[in-house]
């Protein structure tokens, strides 16, 4: 008998104020025309996954592009204090999921593919997983649910980097031929035509 598929859930980190970009960098189109955050809820999609994405208060065109591009939307009203508290408002916001796979929406170019990797570890078990480029560790990172209450405490700037650090050796790491695991867009600069 085949087992179960686990529950896991795409969240997707959409909070931050794109400063060092100028502004409104979540809505800025890539090359092609499309919004980088909506590249990145895209490609959550296109994984399989169900994806929540976790907005500032007041910013009102990103969460209506991100709720047209099929999100659930959530607005985290601690979200000023990092995206530490960003990752646990998601986690509070799905915390009967088996699982989170937390992209950061300024992470546009990331396959489908490397997503589909870091979900099959965390449904193999896995506690923490991750993609890798050239040794590189990139993202999303896979958490499993028994990292819930670790995550639901987080705050601060420093995102998962506390839990990542604790669990170092149970973390996963996937080998993929995936540049975009790596790639974020800071600044204008760094979008390529």
């Amino acid at each position: 008998m085949a087992q179960a598929q686990r529950h896991i859930v795409g969240i997707l980190l959409a909070a931050g104020t794109g400063s060092r970009f100028g502004g409104e960098k979540l809505l800025h189109p890539m090359p092609d025309g499309v919004a980088i955050a909506a590249h990145a809820a895209r490609n959550l999609f296109a994984a399989g996954l169900d994806v929540t994405a976790v907005v500032r208060p007041g910013d009102f065109p990103l969460a209506d592009m991100l709720e047209q591009e099929g999100c659930v939307v959530t607005v985290c009203r601690e979200a000023a204090r990092g995206m530490g508290a960003s990752l646990a408002h998601a986690v509070a916001a799905e915390r009967g999921a088996e699982g989170w796979v937390v992209a950061l929406a300024d992470m546009p170019e990331i396959t489908p593919a490397a997503i589909k990797s870091v979900v099959a570890a965390l449904e193999e078990g896995a506690l923490i997983a991750a993609p890798q480029f050239r040794n590189q560790r990139g993202h999303p990172v896979g958490f499993g649910a028994a990292l819930r209450d670790e995550l639901l405490a987080l705050d601060g700037d420093q995102g998962a980097r506390a839990v990542l650090e604790r669990h170092r050796d149970a973390l996963k790491l996937i080998e993929c031929d995936d540049s975009g695991v790596l790639y974020d867009v800071d600044r204008k600069a760094d979008i390529t035509p």
